[in-house]
């Protein structure tokens, strides 16, 4: 690494701070993730060009010479591709009715029992989580708590439902390598593969998801029904629900099951696969997402128009704000704040890391902490089995279940608890969920301390 002089170091060190301080406060400066990290990620870079810490690449293609931009070879292409063709495919996939159909269908299982509603409705959230993502699985399940509830005349559980499965979301977001951007980000920089990362995480989810619900249904007092009377209304009511509502096509409906089926294997085997090892999970997400779109072949760009190219332009802007600070010696400069936690040993400094990480992700996006830690953690030459990579993962998930700026799912549940005009403010989120969040970082250390250490 070259010489930075310090002045030119605490001088790149002040813009991360302010860019991650304008990242908390999106909301009030009425500004997108995009355009605030596109602005830092252009200061920095005319910056680091005043200073001389970047220059232009060269690479050789085919025996000829390709002069790449300096912000080109700071972007992580594998993330990016991840993100684009996992989103494309659920998107897609969503529209045969697979989601929708599974719902309903645990819907008429529960019988209409408030207590059984809430272990399936919890569970569904967590697997739709893992599979969708947690914006994606907190809406359907939001939405069909408040539609099922209403039904059944229950609408005085509603907050407590919506509550729980908010914080349910980023309990499922880290079930699998793609369930959440910091898994990506953190697993891809430390090698985690797609199984590896399956089998050491499931074990806690489970138990934080039955933990999560029995505190859930316990403090808001949802017990089964006892009269055999109210028992048959509810069934009855809840008979009234049609599965096939959402199927607009049963050949489709079919392969959307099929397709679904085979990217979960086909992620899961990246690694093993002749040839796709070679090209990695980008690949194998865009393809899958190129086969889903041949089904709307004629309309595919309306999927275009509704990607979300602000999350991919807020990753690309970052990943190359994150790439001047490493230039600038930034990146050095926070791991040696770090060294202390780090030389703790794998015991304590692993469950300092992870509850550190978390209450800075509580208040601000997970993402660039999750980035920078991954970034820092690799330049030591971590092994990919160790408990500090899993520090940052429980902790830039389970952080969101804090306040309800946290993460997206939380917030997309405190809109449709206001939606449903039920009373929540965020000293009341915070005074709710900090207890949840405290048991879950609890197991999470001792599950990080005692079995994956």
């Amino acid at each position: 690494m070259h010489s930075v002089p310090p002045y030119v170091t605490y001088l790149f060190a002040t813009l991360l701070v302010a860019m991650i301080f304008c990242l908390a406060l999106e909301e009030k400066l009425h500004a997108k993730k995009s355009v605030i990290t596109g602005a830092f990620a252009a200061v920095s870079l005319l910056l680091a060009a005043v200073f001389g810490l970047v220059h232009p690449e060269t690479v050789i293609l085919l025996g000829h010479p390709i002069r790449l931009p300096v912000y080109i070879p700071g972007v992580d292409w594998e993330v990016i591709a991840i993100i684009l063709g996992s989103s494309l495919f659920v998107d897609v996939t969503s529209k045969c009715g697979l989601f929708t159909w599974i719902a309903i269908k645990l819907t008429k299982a529960s019988g209409g029992d408030p207590l059984r509603l809430l272990i399936f409705y919890g569970v569904m959230t967590v697997v739709f989580s893992a599979v969708l993502n947690n914006v994606t699985a907190m809406i359907i399940v939001g939405s069909l708590s408040s539609v099922s509830l209403a039904k059944l005349r229950m609408t005085d559980k509603l907050l407590g439902f919506l509550l729980v499965e908010g914080l349910l979301t980023n309990v499922g977001g880290m079930l699998t390598l793609i369930s959440s951007v910091p898994n990506i980000i953190v697993g891809n920089a430390a090698g985690i593969s797609f199984v590896d990362f399956f089998l050491k995480a499931s074990p806690y989810v489970v138990v934080a998801t039955a933990v999560t619900i029995f505190m859930g249904a316990r403090l808001f007092r949802i017990t089964s029904l006892k009269e055999e009377a109210a028992k048959s209304q509810a069934a009855q009511l809840v008979a009234g629900f049609d599965e096939n509502d959402g199927i607009e096509s049963a050949g489709f409906f079919r392969f959307g099951t099929v397709m679904t089926a085979l990217f979960i294997v086909a992620m899961a085997s990246v690694s093993v696969t002749p040839f796709i090892r070679d090209l990695g999970m980008g690949y194998v997400a865009l393809a899958f997402a190129l086969i889903m779109l041949v089904r709307y072949k004629s309309t595919a760009d309306r999927f275009y128009q509704a990607m979300d190219w602000d999350l991919l332009a807020f990753f690309g802007c970052l990943f190359i704000v994150i790439n001047m600070m490493e230039h600038a010696l930034v990146l050095e400069l926070i791991g040696d704040g770090l060294k202390p936690i780090l030389g703790l040993g794998e015991t304590t400094g692993a469950g300092v890391l992870l509850f550190a990480s978390a209450i800075a992700s509580s208040v601000t996006d997970n993402i660039p902490l999750a980035t920078m830690l991954a970034k820092i953690l690799g330049t030591m030459d971590m092994a990919a089995d160790s408990p500090f990579w899993w520090a940052v993962i429980f902790g830039a998930n389970l952080g969101g279940n804090i306040t309800p700026i946290g993460s997206a799912s939380t917030l997309v549940a405190v809109t449709i608890i206001h939606k449903n005009k039920l009373p929540m403010s965020f000293a009341g989120f915070v005074k709710i969920a900090v207890p949840f969040a405290v048991v879950q970082l609890l197991l999470a250390v001792g599950y990080l301390l005692t079995i994956l250490r």
